[in-house]
């Protein structure tokens, strides 16, 4: 694994095509202030019944995911296409003929959309690429309405076995985890690009239960019963079990202020992944380094064969 520090952090960037999210409304702060409230009590009165409602509201994109690909579907140049995961109708958008043309896989994150990526597909058309991207369940135009890193894994394969072998794969957020676990079932990718990847599950429920005030000790029955639902233990979706096994050349790219995942957890992806780098910015936080311009070009350049040194 080698490290460049900071290649990106003077590049000014240009305007953003799509704006990043809003991450909370008014309707949607004032159900969080009441969920705090109640979880504060229930956590002592009804952990039961908490738990169940928390376990709920984790597995529930915010409704802005599928506001935002509803205006996205107007302008958008990609064709429309659906497939069937599970019972699960899932929008995909293809730009190019990746049947004909070497393409890539484009996998967004948490509460977003796969039409987010709508900046990067007339750069990666211009250097011949096809492009294919989708709505997790859930999310966007597909259907669903409880999601988590298994599901995310599980539509990601489903979606390389279906347009086939990719010539590279950008993932964002909780798309990176997924596309990590699901690399080689069959299906896989010459070159990874993972932009600012969660990696570890429990850490993640930690902040969310910080943030809506659940308590500690019911973070345990929290996982049982997330558990219970994917049927895969929250413990063995910690990417240590998987970026070891790797072999692509991989890029992580992640900033320095992200307060949503971590850098450590990007800095943790480069530590276990072999044969890859990491490049760390400034300032971009979470969702606006996937627009930012020096960062797709140093993705693209990547994906691209080049390799940094």
């Amino acid at each position: 694994m080698r490290r460049l520090k900071d290649p990106m952090q003077n590049r000014k960037t240009r305007a953003i095509a799509m704006k990043p999210a809003r991450r909370f409304g008014a309707r949607t702060v004032a159900t969080l202030l009441g969920i705090r409230f109640a979880y504060r009590f229930g956590s002592r009165l009804a952990p039961g019944r908490t738990v169940a409602h928390a376990a709920r509201v984790f597995q529930t994109p915010l409704p802005s995911s599928r506001e935002r690909a509803a205006q996205a579907l107007a302008t958008t140049t990609a064709r429309r296409e659906t497939i069937n995961v599970g019972g699960e109708q899932i929008a995909t958008y293809v730009w190019g003929d990746p049947t004909t043309q070497p393409y890539i896989l484009l996998a967004h994150g948490w509460s977003s959309m796969g039409l987010r990526w709508q900046s990067w597909a007339a750069q990666l058309l211009a250097r011949g690429w096809a492009a294919v991207a989708f709505d997790q369940p859930a999310h966007g135009h597909s259907g669903g309405t409880l999601c988590t890193l298994p599901d995310f894994v599980r539509t990601v394969t489903a979606v390389g076995r279906h347009y086939g072998d990719a010539e590279g794969v950008v993932a964002h957020s909780l798309g990176g985890a997924a596309v990590t676990l699901a690399l080689g079932d069959g299906w896989t990718a010459k070159r990874v690009v993972l932009i600012a990847p969660a990696a570890d599950p429990e850490a993640a429920t930690s902040r969310f239960a910080r943030f809506v005030r659940l308590a500690s000790h019911l973070r345990g029955p929290l996982h049982d019963t997330l558990s219970r639902r994917t049927g895969v233990a929250i413990g063995d979706l910690h990417i240590r079990h998987h970026a070891p096994n790797r072999t692509q050349p991989a890029m992580i790219i992640h900033d320095f202020f992200d307060r949503d995942v971590p850098v450590e957890e990007g800095e943790l992806y480069a530590n276990l992944w072999p044969n890859s780098i990491l490049l760390r910015t400034r300032r971009l936080g979470h969702r606006r380094i996937v627009d930012d311009e020096a960062v797709q070009t140093a993705a693209l350049t990547f994906l691209s064969g080049v390799d940094f040194g």
